[in-house]
């Protein structure tokens, strides 16, 4: 059982999904994904204020001030990524619904200007990211070709 993106694009662990859009927000020059709306939970095991007060719960209270107002604005809202068409891909749920095709041929275009940028190890069932990210490209562009909506399943 995993994640099957139509398309033979991603075949794989839910988890390694995750790792490989970490890993694509990472070269993108983006905040950690668990910054981000949709990812960040104020009351969560990822809050970096509760992991801070768990870890050092008597530190110095004008930094911890300060981090609190920081914390205070997040999560970092998707808005700010809607101009590049990786948006969709980054903010998909990782089970279950569609990216129509057109946008398919755009995400596929950002993709392969991030390919010089991938080419370490994911592990797992990502492996190489430079390949992975190939096999992606290559199902939107299928997608995009037959006018046919990426599934999520």
């Amino acid at each position: 059982m995993g994640l099957d993106i139509s398309h033979d694009a991603w075949h794989g662990a839910y988890s390694a999904f995750m790792r490989y859009r970490q890993k694509l927000a990472e070269v993108m020059g983006l905040p950690p994904l668990d910054l981000m709306e949709g990812y960040y939970s104020e009351d969560g095991s990822n809050n970096p204020l509760v992991l801070l007060n768990h870890r050092y719960p008597k530190g110095d209270e004008l930094d911890m001030s300060h981090l609190r107002r920081i914390f205070k604005q997040l999560p970092i809202k998707w808005e700010c990524l809607k101009p590049n068409p990786l948006y969709e891909l980054l903010y998909h749920s990782d089970c279950d619904g569609y990216i129509n095709w057109k946008p398919c041929g755009k995400i596929a275009d950002e993709l392969e200007k991030l390919l010089p940028l991938l080419d370490d190890d994911g592990g797992g069932h990502i492996g190489n990211y430079k390949e992975k990210t190939e096999q992606f490209i290559k199902g939107l562009r299928l997608a995009h070709a037959n006018k046919e909506k990426l599934q999520f399943r």
